[in-house]
């Protein structure tokens, strides 16, 4: 009897759950319809509708909605909406993935993802998703050594940072990633990965460091929006300050920090670091 009376809250709350999944994602397409539509106008090769539609199928019919609060995806979707069809830089693969290539209607948004399992897990129920598998050169444990030795490794400071590619004398550099990454010039960068909860994590140093430089590299017109999600973790928050900076730091809501970074040239420095 417990059994069958308890089988009627299952089905109600797994309804609930794809019904929240789904108006989540709704209610940020209706917010920003007029965007969605007009960025169809840049489109090239891509589709948005066909996107818009994959996102919204997805979350209608699954009991996963996406790990960042409807406060946090507001902060990122309202940069999307003023800038328009962007280059969209994504560390992590996760169940938001749908939601943030279809809210970047008309533009490129490239995913990187540690996990190789995960990656095949997601592409393969996601196959239009522009995604890539990395290395990671750190561990969780060595976070404390990296933000001490980092300053007497001159391949990590400015300018012989630039480019990360094949820059393997500074540990926080991703120096081997997909060519497309160093190729394109990125206008807003999430950081939402790799794992950062366990020593033998690689941790979000390397893709903390690696955004800045990126930012701080850029070579067009305009700043780079970076978001990073889980500052109220230690290590993030380190990082956070010492590469991101906190006078950049221009927003944010429950574990997600907003930055807005201008390239070098548009600024001028004292010290030798990225700030």
């Amino acid at each position: 009897m417990r059994a069958l009376s308890e089988k009627p809250l299952l089905v109600a709350a797994a309804a609930a759950a794809l019904l929240a999944g789904a108006l989540l994602v709704s209610s940020f397409v209706r917010a920003g319809d007029r965007f969605l539509l007009c960025s169809s106008a840049y489109s090239s090769s891509s589709s948005p509708s066909v996107d818009l539609a994959a996102a919204l199928l997805h979350y209608a019919t699954t009991r996963t909605v996406p790990q960042q609060s409807r406060a946090e995806i507001r902060i990122s979707f309202d940069v999307l909406r003023r800038r328009g069809p962007s280059n969209f830089l994504v560390f992590g693969l996760g169940h938001d993935s749908l939601m943030w290539s279809a809210f970047n209607a008309g533009g490129t948004t490239v995913f990187l993802e540690e996990d190789p399992v995960w990656f095949l897990s997601v592409t393969k129920d996601s196959p239009t998703l522009r995604a890539h598998t990395v290395r990671y050169r750190t561990r969780l444990a060595d976070a404390n050594d990296l933000i001490k030795t980092y300053r007497s490794e001159p391949s990590c400071l400015p300018p012989a940072v630039a480019p990360l590619k094949n820059n393997h004398r500074c540990r926080l550099a991703l120096a081997d990633l997909p060519a497309e990454i160093y190729d394109r010039e990125w206008d807003l960068i999430m950081i939402d990965a790799p794992k950062g909860y366990y020593n033998e994590a690689p941790g979000r140093m390397a893709a903390i460091f690696s955004a800045a430089v990126m930012a701080r590299g850029r070579r067009g017109e305009g700043e780079t929006d970076v978001f990073l999600h889980d500052v109220d973790r230690k290590v993030e928050k380190t990082f956070a300050m010492e590469f991101l900076c906190k006078k950049y730091l221009v927003g944010g809501t429950g574990r997600l920090w907003h930055f807005r970074i201008p390239p070098v040239n548009e600024t001028s420095s004292g010290d030798k670091g990225l700030c």
